[in-house]
């Protein structure tokens, strides 16, 4: 995608002479995010002289909904530019321009760099809910010690019980739990 008038012409044969596909070319940065749910590419690349601030609005967008790895070739070497980019999502930011020799190591690193983030991201969104499994389990277990006069691990013995009996996860019983005893 090209976010001003800049000519493609070149990255094209450049991309393709170094294995890749190019499947699609957007002019407009409200079609970007159609394209890239529509087609789900690699890389994302992006030719400007300068990032809009439509585009990295809609590179925002894009991270959100259908994230892949972006790759902006810029004029533009200013640092809060470059920090707004990819802040947007942006995984790789080149400013000396396309050389098709640099072409391949630039994707695959940009490829590489994004997969990294995504597991960080996909670990730390697991651990953020086994820690909230976590409080939510240790107050259903109050609740039980409290209502039921339980001692604690039999409390926890209940609950895994009822996850078992229900096919759920103990972090599943213990929120029934402690949304029901918000009721009485």
């Amino acid at each position: 995608m090209n976010d001003t008038d800049k000519h493609l012409g070149t990255l094209r044969p450049a991309l393709e002479a170094v294995g890749y596909e190019v499947i699609a070319e957007v002019s407009s940065v409200r079609a970007l995010l159609h394209a890239v749910e529509a087609q789900m590419p690699d890389v994302v690349i992006i030719d400007t002289e300068s990032p809009s601030r439509d585009t990295l609005e809609q590179l925002s967008v894009m991270h959100a909904s259908a994230p892949r790895p972006v790759v902006m070739f810029s004029d533009e070497a200013d640092q809060a530019v470059i920090r707004s980019a990819v802040a947007s999502g942006v995984t790789a930011y080149i400013v000396d321009g396309l050389t098709p020799s640099r072409l391949a190591p630039i994707l695959e690193v940009a490829k590489a760099r994004f997969d990294e983030e995504r597991q960080l991201r996909e670990r730390l969104a697991s651990a953020e809910q086994q820690l909230a499994d976590r409080k939510i389990i240790e107050k259903a277990k109050g609740i039980l010690m409290q209502k039921r006069q339980l001692t604690e691990p039999e409390a926890y013995e209940l609950m895994r019980k009822q996850a078992m009996k229900q096919g759920v996860k103990l972090g599943e019983v213990a929120r029934q739990l402690v949304a029901m005893a918000d009721l009485l």
